[in-house]
Protein backbone atom coordinates (compact mmCIF):
# COMPACT_ATOMS: atom_id res chain seq x y z
CA UNK A 1 0.00 0.00 0.00
CA UNK A 2 2.99 2.57 0.84
CA UNK A 3 4.16 1.77 -2.49
CA UNK A 4 0.93 2.90 -3.98
CA UNK A 5 1.25 5.75 -2.79
CA UNK A 6 4.52 6.73 -4.50
CA UNK A 7 3.62 5.47 -7.26
CA UNK A 8 0.87 8.15 -7.45
CA UNK A 9 3.09 10.93 -5.97
CA UNK A 10 5.78 9.80 -9.04
CA UNK A 11 3.11 9.66 -12.38
CA UNK A 12 1.50 13.03 -11.09
CA UNK A 13 5.63 14.73 -11.17
CA UNK A 14 6.12 12.94 -14.48
CA UNK A 15 2.96 14.89 -15.84
CA UNK A 16 3.36 17.77 -14.57
CA UNK A 17 6.65 17.92 -16.75
CA UNK A 18 5.00 16.70 -20.10
CA UNK A 19 4.73 19.88 -22.41
CA UNK A 20 1.30 22.06 -22.27
CA UNK A 21 0.25 25.18 -23.57
CA UNK A 22 0.57 28.40 -21.53
CA UNK A 23 -1.65 31.14 -22.46
CA UNK A 24 0.76 34.41 -21.51
CA UNK A 25 -1.30 37.36 -19.70
CA UNK A 26 0.83 40.39 -19.45
CA UNK A 27 -1.45 41.83 -16.82
CA UNK A 28 -0.27 39.36 -14.55
CA UNK A 29 -0.19 40.55 -10.69
CA UNK A 30 3.32 40.00 -10.45
CA UNK A 31 3.71 42.16 -13.13
CA UNK A 32 1.38 44.46 -11.90
CA UNK A 33 3.54 44.14 -8.48
CA UNK A 34 7.10 44.82 -9.86
CA UNK A 35 6.16 48.08 -11.44
CA UNK A 36 4.41 49.59 -9.06
CA UNK A 37 7.33 48.94 -6.66
CA UNK A 38 9.38 50.04 -9.11
CA UNK A 39 8.33 53.41 -9.86
CA UNK A 40 8.52 53.79 -5.82
CA UNK A 41 12.28 52.83 -6.13
CA UNK A 42 12.82 54.82 -9.70
CA UNK A 43 11.63 58.36 -7.92
CA UNK A 44 13.86 57.71 -4.62
CA UNK A 45 16.66 56.81 -7.28
CA UNK A 46 16.29 60.28 -8.46
CA UNK A 47 14.49 59.15 -11.96
CA UNK A 48 12.73 61.66 -13.70
CA UNK A 49 9.52 62.35 -12.75
CA UNK A 50 8.41 61.94 -16.84
CA UNK A 51 9.73 58.84 -16.59
CA UNK A 52 7.77 57.41 -13.59
CA UNK A 53 4.74 59.14 -14.64
CA UNK A 54 5.45 56.93 -18.09
CA UNK A 55 5.16 54.17 -16.23
CA UNK A 56 2.67 55.19 -13.86
CA UNK A 57 0.16 55.49 -17.22
CA UNK A 58 0.91 52.34 -18.02
CA UNK A 59 0.22 51.01 -14.72
CA UNK A 60 -2.82 52.82 -14.52
CA UNK A 61 -3.89 51.38 -18.35
CA UNK A 62 -3.36 48.25 -16.77
CA UNK A 63 -5.76 48.53 -14.35
CA UNK A 64 -8.39 49.77 -16.74
CA UNK A 65 -7.74 46.80 -18.77
CA UNK A 66 -7.99 44.30 -15.75
CA UNK A 67 -11.73 46.08 -14.89
CA UNK A 68 -12.49 45.16 -18.67
CA UNK A 69 -12.17 41.81 -17.97
CA UNK A 70 -13.69 41.42 -14.61
CA UNK A 71 -16.35 43.24 -16.71
CA UNK A 72 -16.65 40.73 -19.52
CA UNK A 73 -16.80 37.90 -16.59
CA UNK A 74 -20.07 39.53 -15.23
CA UNK A 75 -21.05 40.22 -18.68
CA UNK A 76 -21.32 43.67 -18.42
CA UNK A 77 -21.39 45.35 -21.26
CA UNK A 78 -22.66 49.19 -22.53
CA UNK A 79 -22.02 51.81 -24.84
CA UNK A 80 -18.70 53.12 -24.81
CA UNK A 81 -17.86 51.03 -21.81
CA UNK A 82 -13.98 50.32 -22.97
CA UNK A 83 -13.28 53.90 -23.54
CA UNK A 84 -15.25 54.84 -19.89
CA UNK A 85 -13.16 52.47 -18.24
CA UNK A 86 -9.34 53.10 -19.68
CA UNK A 87 -10.35 56.78 -19.04
CA UNK A 88 -11.37 57.00 -15.68
CA UNK A 89 -8.74 54.33 -14.87
CA UNK A 90 -5.95 56.37 -15.98
CA UNK A 91 -7.54 59.60 -14.77
CA UNK A 92 -6.58 57.84 -11.30
CA UNK A 93 -3.53 59.31 -11.84
CA UNK A 94 -4.84 62.69 -10.40
CA UNK A 95 -4.76 61.50 -6.82
CA UNK A 96 -1.16 61.59 -6.14
CA UNK A 97 -1.64 65.44 -6.96
CA UNK A 98 -3.93 65.30 -3.29
CA UNK A 99 -1.34 64.94 -1.35
CA UNK A 100 1.93 62.86 -2.67
CA UNK A 101 2.89 65.21 -5.75
CA UNK A 102 2.59 69.37 -6.24
CA UNK A 103 1.41 69.99 -9.51
CA UNK A 104 4.02 71.91 -11.21
CA UNK A 105 3.92 73.09 -14.88
CA UNK A 106 7.16 72.88 -17.11
CA UNK A 107 7.90 73.32 -20.67
CA UNK A 108 7.88 70.08 -22.67
CA UNK A 109 10.72 70.37 -25.50
CA UNK A 110 9.53 73.56 -25.73
CA UNK A 111 6.18 73.13 -27.08
CA UNK A 112 4.01 73.25 -24.63
CA UNK A 113 3.72 73.61 -20.54
CA UNK A 114 2.41 70.82 -18.31
CA UNK A 115 3.18 68.81 -15.20
CA UNK A 116 5.85 66.01 -15.89
CA UNK A 117 3.94 63.34 -14.01
CA UNK A 118 0.96 64.29 -16.07
CA UNK A 119 2.06 64.22 -19.46
CA UNK A 120 4.62 61.09 -18.47
CA UNK A 121 1.06 59.64 -17.78
CA UNK A 122 -0.77 60.50 -20.80
CA UNK A 123 2.48 58.82 -22.75
CA UNK A 124 2.56 56.17 -20.85
CA UNK A 125 -0.96 55.05 -21.24
CA UNK A 126 -1.02 55.83 -25.17
CA UNK A 127 2.18 53.72 -25.49
CA UNK A 128 0.83 50.91 -23.66
CA UNK A 129 -2.57 51.25 -25.52
CA UNK A 130 -1.06 51.39 -29.17
CA UNK A 131 1.40 48.45 -28.46
CA UNK A 132 -1.48 46.41 -27.74
CA UNK A 133 -3.03 47.77 -30.82
CA UNK A 134 0.12 46.94 -32.58
CA UNK A 135 0.67 43.33 -30.98
CA UNK A 136 -2.84 42.35 -32.33
CA UNK A 137 -2.36 43.69 -35.78
CA UNK A 138 1.07 42.09 -35.72
CA UNK A 139 -0.54 38.77 -34.84
CA UNK A 140 -3.50 39.00 -37.09
CA UNK A 141 -1.12 39.55 -39.95
CA UNK A 142 1.02 36.05 -38.73
CA UNK A 143 -1.87 33.73 -39.32
CA UNK A 144 -3.40 34.22 -35.41
CA UNK A 145 -0.13 33.81 -33.92
CA UNK A 146 2.13 35.42 -32.34
CA UNK A 147 5.92 35.76 -33.78
CA UNK A 148 7.72 34.92 -30.68
CA UNK A 149 6.89 33.82 -27.04
CA UNK A 150 6.25 36.84 -24.49
CA UNK A 151 5.96 39.12 -27.51
CA UNK A 152 2.29 40.35 -26.53
CA UNK A 153 4.63 41.29 -23.09
CA UNK A 154 7.47 42.21 -24.60
CA UNK A 155 6.32 44.73 -27.23
CA UNK A 156 5.24 46.94 -24.74
CA UNK A 157 8.37 46.60 -22.07
CA UNK A 158 10.61 47.68 -24.81
CA UNK A 159 7.99 50.66 -26.41
CA UNK A 160 8.23 51.92 -22.38
CA UNK A 161 11.97 51.67 -21.84
CA UNK A 162 12.66 53.55 -25.44
CA UNK A 163 10.35 56.06 -24.47
CA UNK A 164 11.59 56.90 -21.28
CA UNK A 165 15.38 56.81 -22.82
CA UNK A 166 13.69 59.66 -24.69
CA UNK A 167 12.20 61.75 -21.70
CA UNK A 168 15.55 61.55 -20.06
CA UNK A 169 17.16 63.17 -22.93
CA UNK A 170 14.03 65.62 -23.60
CA UNK A 171 13.77 66.60 -19.47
Amino acid sequence: MKGEGFMKKLLGAVLALLPTSVIANPACPVCTIAIGAGLDIARRLGVPDSVVGLWAGALLTLVGYWMLKFMDKKNWHFRGRDAIVIILSVAMIGFVYLGTVQYNPVSICGAFVMDPVLFGTICGALIFIGTGKLYQWMKNKNGGHAHFPFEKVVLPIVALALASWAMMICF
